[in-house]
């Protein structure tokens, strides 16, 4: 397992804000539009990084909204980009750089699949095609998005050396209930001290209510794991579930940020609040979560269709 130190970070990734804006809930139609314009501006005012997608509904127009209030605000940003191809690459960038009124994006979200993923796990052209799009100033810098199903062209890639220089490390869900990188990957990862970017803060909600509320978890294998979690969580002392996720993931030296969406003001309060001043969890306690992470891992996550998690 990770050693739980700061002391050995790499240069990479480490200007991101310890807590990331998730943009997720920005696109729920069912808020009104112009409270999350509001709440978009209150996250931007934080000066924190965002993470955004063309995929979740109608949010880049309401970031679009919210940066016309003030462009020399505008937050830097973390976009997914998917494709089967280069030019599918490039579609989106264009699509989410047009939407936005931006002339570039810090860092690309690459979630890649089909031919394309299979060439960047062979180490093929595509890596000079993005070292092109770096260059031209299109997108600065990438990280490379992972889910259990897609953990072997990560493996493949990073195993092959292929990423250096061009991806600046992965990114996944890293809660106490979910870790999308295989256990095979999460093992490279440390062997190579790539950087991590944590998704999902809190895995859909408190922990009691994911344990106790029916149909409040998404899925069934989140409630059966939130009875595992909550007495590991209740023993800590640890007076919100919030702070609790944030400082787990903060607790593994390779990781740089925490992704937690919301569009509700007291949440971005208890987020930005658990972000200020950071302690990793007892070493124990992350142990245990660790183990369940793997035996997780190997029962279920990697047998699991593709976007059935």
């Amino acid at each position: 397992m990770d050693d739980l130190s700061f002391s050995e970070k790499s240069v990479l990734l480490t200007e991101l804000s310890p807590y990331v804006y998730g943009t997720t809930r920005l696109g729920d139609d069912k808020i009104p539009f112009d409270d999350r314009v509001e709440i978009a501006k209150a996250a931007i005012d934080t000066g924190v990084w965002f993470h955004t997608s063309h995929w979740y509904g109608n949010a880049l127009e309401v970031l679009s909204k919210a940066f016309d209030a003030d462009r020399l605000k505008v937050p830097n940003l973390i976009v997914k980009l998917g494709g089967e191809s280069i030019d599918e690459i490039v579609g989106d960038i264009r699509k989410n750089t047009e939407s936005l009124g931006i002339d570039h994006i810090e860092l690309g979200q690459l979630c890649l699949g089909g031919n394309l993923a299979e060439e960047f796990a062979s180490g093929g052209n595509c890596y000079k095609a993005l070292e092109q799009l770096k260059s031209e100033g299109y997108v600065k810098r990438f990280v490379l998005e992972v889910f259990p199903w897609t953990s072997d062209i990560a493996y493949r890639a990073l195993k092959g050396g292929y990423t250096r220089g061009i991806v600046d490390g992965t990114i996944f869900y890293l809660n106490p209930l979910q870790r999308f990188a295989s256990n095979q990957l999460w093992d490279l990862l440390h062997e190579l001290s790539e950087p991590i970017i944590a998704m999902r803060t809190v895995a859909g909600g408190p922990v009691h209510r994911l344990r106790d509320e029916p149909g409040f978890a998404w899925k069934e294998y989140l409630q059966k794991r939130a009875f595992e979690i909550a007495p590991i969580f209740e023993r800590t002392g640890i007076e919100t579930w919030t702070e609790f996720c944030v400082r787990f993931a903060h607790s593994f030296s390779l990781v740089r940020a925490t992704v937690g969406s919301t569009a509700n003001a007291e949440n971005l309060n208890e987020f930005l609040m658990a972000a200020e001043s950071i302690e990793p969890l007892p070493y124990d306690i992350v142990d245990q979560i660790v183990k369940l992470h793997m035996r997780w891992s190997d029962e279920l996550d990697m047998k699991a269709e593709p976007w059935s998690m």
